[in-house]
C-alpha cells in the first residue's frame, strides 16, 4: 500500500474531528453504533475504536504478553536467552477529562487545547517499574554476541538508504527480528497494509480528500469565513485552518527552542492568542450552526459512500475483527 497516499486520506479526515468531536463520549466510554457516523462504524473496527478504555487496556496487555511469549521462543531457536518481560505495569496519566470543543467555558480555558489541555499539568503516577530481565544475561555476552543479539531481537539497522528525509523508514516485519516476527504471528497482517483493501484505501483517499469541495460544505465555510472576517480573524477559508493557524505557530515556537524555558512568556502569549482566536471561531460556529449543518453534509456523504462500497467496507471490518 502507498502509505504516504493513505496519509492524505487521514490527514483530510482529522478536519472532521473538531466539529464532530462533540458526537462522542467524553466519559472514556466508546461510542455506540448509533453514535458513529456512518464511516467510523466500519472503519473504527481497524483501530479498535468499538471497544472502552478498559477493554483497549486489556486487550493490549493480552497481547504484549503473548508477544512477548512468541519472542522467547523465536531467540532460543535462534540460539539466544530471552525472559518474557512484564508489560503490564508502566505509566498511567490521569484522565477522563472530557474534551468539549464546543463549549463556552471550556474554549475560554483551553482554546483550541493545544497550548493547554485538560490534564496537560497532571503528574504522571508510576504503577510499577518495568524491568528487563534480560539484562544481566546481555551483560554477560561479548560486544560482537550483543550485536547480533539485538539484531536477532529487532532485525538489522536500517540503511540510509530506507531511512527518509525525517529519519523514519517503512517498518517491515520480515526484516524486524523476532520482535517483528512474534507481532505478525499474533496479530497476522493489518488490514490497511497487506493490499487485500487497496481499491478501498484508494477510495477512502479520493473521499476524503475531495470532500472540503462539496458545494454544501464550501457554502459552509464561505458563511463562516466571513462571520470571521467581520470579527477582526480575516484570511481564513476553512475552520480547520483557523486550527491549523495555532499548530504551525505552536510547532515553529518548539522547532526554535534551544533549551526548556518555564512559564515561558512567548508560549502563554501563543496560549492567549490560541483562546482568543477559537472563541471568534466558535462564536462564528454558532452564528452559521456550523456543526449540525457540517455534520448534516458529511453525514449524507458518507452514506452514500457506504451505499457505493459495503461490499468492500464489509470484507475490510471483518478481516479487522478477524484479526483481534
Amino acid at each position: 500500500m502507498n502509505r504516504r497516499r493513505f496519509a492524505v486520506a487521514l490527514a483530510a479526515a482529522s478536519a472532521l474531528v473538531l466539529p464532530l468531536a462533540a458526537c462522542a463520549p467524553g466519559d472514556g466510554t466508546t461510542a455506540s453504533p448509533e453514535e458513529l457516523s456512518p464511516l467510523t462504524a466500519y472503519l473504527s473496527a481497524g483501530w479498535g475504536g468499538d471497544l472502552d478504555q478498559e477493554e483497549q487496556q486489556a486487550k493490549f496487555e493480552e497481547q504484549q504478553k503473548k508477544i512477548e511469549e512468541l519472542q522467547a521462543q523465536c531467540m532460543a531457536e535462534q540460539g539466544f536467552e530471552y525472559k518474557p518481560m512484564d508489560t503490564t505495569g508502566g505509566i498511567s496519566y490521569g484522565g477522563g477529562e472530557e474534551w468539549k470543543p464546543d463549549d463556552r467555558e471550556w474554549v475560554s480555558q483551553y482554546g483550541y487545547g493545544m497550548v493547554n489541555w485538560p490534564g496537560r499539568d497532571a503528574a504522571p503516577v508510576e504503577e510499577t517499574e518495568s524491568v528487563d530481565p534480560n539484562q544481566d544475561y546481555v551483560a554477560s555476552l561479548s560486544e560482537s554476541e550483543q550485536a547480533a543479539y539485538y539484531e536477532a531481537l529487532y532485525g538489522p539497522s536500517p540503511t540510509e538508504e530506507e531511512l527518509n528525509d525525517d529519519g523514519s523508514y517503512e517498518w517491515n516485519w520480515e526484516t524486524a527480528g523476532c520482535s517483528g516476527w512474534a507481532q505478525h504471528e499474533l496479530n497476522g497482517e493489518d488490514p490497511w497494509s497487506s493490499g487485500e483493501h487497496q481499491d478501498l484505501t484508494d477510495a477512502l483517499n479520493d473521499f476524503y480528500t475531495e470532500m472540503p469541495n462539496h458545494p454544501d460544505l464550501a457554502d459552509l465555510n464561505a458563511k463562516w469565513a466571513s462571520c470571521m472576517a467581520d470579527a477582526g480573524e480575516p484570511g481564513f477559508a476553512t475552520q480547520q485552518e483557523a486550527t491549523d493557524s495555532i499548530s504551525q505557530e505552536l510547532n515553529a515556537y518548539y522547532e526554535n527552542q534551544t533549551e526548556y524555558i518555564e512559564d515561558d512568556p512567548a508560549l502563554d502569549e501563543l496560549g492567549e492568542r490560541e483562546i482568543a482566536l477559537a472563541l471568534v471561531d466558535l462564536d462564528c460556529r454558532e452564528k452559521v450552526d456550523y456543526r449540525a449543518q457540517y455534520q448534516k453534509v458529511t453525514y449524507a456523504l458518507e452514506e452514500q459512500f457506504v451505499a457505493d462500497h459495503k461490499a468492500e467496507l464489509d470484507a475490510f471490518k471483518a478481516d479487522a475483527e478477524a484479526g483481534r
